[in-house]
């Protein structure tokens, strides 16, 4: 793969129902992060030691469209956001298609072949291309769940055992041996209103367990960064805004940047590949149509900009290399294919 493959598009246009129903930020402005010679410089001095530092085989990376993730480390598996059942709702049909009551369902035989046996699962945030399949996940193979107290709730409510579930905030630094994870909070992407799609926090369990798509509120959103012992580090966003002071500090290899929908945000690209220091990899996600299996091509959003996202990245850290991902191709632990 090139570092900029274009995948399969499907033709027609889609409604502005996309739009103010769901992610929202800006592209933001052109101007380079460094100059150009003071940035060459620095990314020859990062890469180098990159390359160094990171084995190709310490893990493996398999996109699973939208913003999840599966990552094995040895035999040790780790999941971000892991939406592979993808149903229909009407959210990429005409104008007026969305059906708000879609009820939640799980392909318990398709979300096994393609997770797994995780022992750690990474949620961003409560919605249900994110966090549908997780509970069961949780409940099928043990897996230890992080997310918020809204992530929380719903998978007590759904029938996830509390002792598998972990609440965090941001901030917090958790080391599990052969990796860690530190918890970012983050923010949720924004559409053309400057709102987002089912708001609203749970602090206790809700009247009944979530059925529809609607039953499911943001929740407050967070973002993870995976360091790998002799790997990567890898910042992993469910969604396309950044809180710039809570990341800095945070210089990843690998950035899995949420590609936005709207320009609601302002200068939504530079502003997060400055906060974490211009990373050696940017890989755009969560601009399929995520309701198409994963067993087709990822067919593109229409309403996400995915070229203007990539062109933006490259005036704003011409060092960074761009991997636009696909749902077959395993990575390695340096982005670069083993299949």
């Amino acid at each position: 793969m090139s570092e900029f493959e274009n995948t399969t598009e499907e033709g027609g246009r889609r409604s502005f129902v996309r739009r103010t129903l769901l992610r929202g930020a800006a592209l933001g402005a052109t101007a380079p992060l460094l100059p150009a010679a003071a940035k060459a410089a620095v990314a020859a001095e990062r890469s180098g030691g990159a390359a160094e530092r990171i084995r190709a085989d310490s893990a493996t990376l398999r996109w699973l469209g939208t913003s999840g993730w599966r990552v094995d480390i040895g035999g040790r598996g780790v999941l971000f956001d892991p939406y592979i059942t993808r149903f229909e709702t009407g959210l990429f049909g005409p104008k007026g298609s969305f059906d708000p009551a879609t009820e939640l369902t799980c392909d318990e035989d398709l979300v096994a072949r393609h997770a797994g046996r995780p022992e750690t699962v990474l949620v961003s945030h409560t919605h249900w291309d994110h966090v549908n399949d997780v509970p069961y996940i949780a409940k099928s193979t043990g897996a230890r769940v992080f997310g918020t107290e809204t992530t929380y709730h719903v998978l007590r409510s759904l029938g996830v055992d509390a002792a598998r579930i972990s609440v965090v905030k941001g901030g917090e630094v958790l080391d599990f041996g052969d990796y860690t994870v530190e918890v970012v909070s983050g923010r949720h992407s924004r559409n053309a209103n400057w709102s987002y799609f089912a708001p609203g926090t749970l602090n206790a369990p809700p009247p009944r367990a979530p059925r529809t798509v609607t039953d499911l509120p943001e929740g407050d959103t967070l973002a993870f960064q995976l360091s790998v012992a002799g790997g990567p580090s890898v910042f992993f966003m469910g969604a396309s805004d950044v809180d710039e002071r809570a990341v800095a500090g945070l210089r990843p290899d690998v950035l899995m940047a949420a590609v936005p929908s709207s320009r609601a945000t302002h200068r939504y690209v530079p502003r997060l590949l400055g906060a974490l220091g211009g990373p050696a990899t940017v890989v755009p996600v969560h601009w399929d149509h995520f309701e198409r299996p994963l067993s087709e091509p990822p067919l593109r959003d229409p309403v996400m900009d995915l070229d203007g996202f990539v062109a933006e990245v490259r005036r704003c850290s011409p060092a960074s290399r761009v991997v636009v991902p696909d749902y077959a191709t395993v990575f390695g632990a340096d982005l670069t294919p083993t299949s």
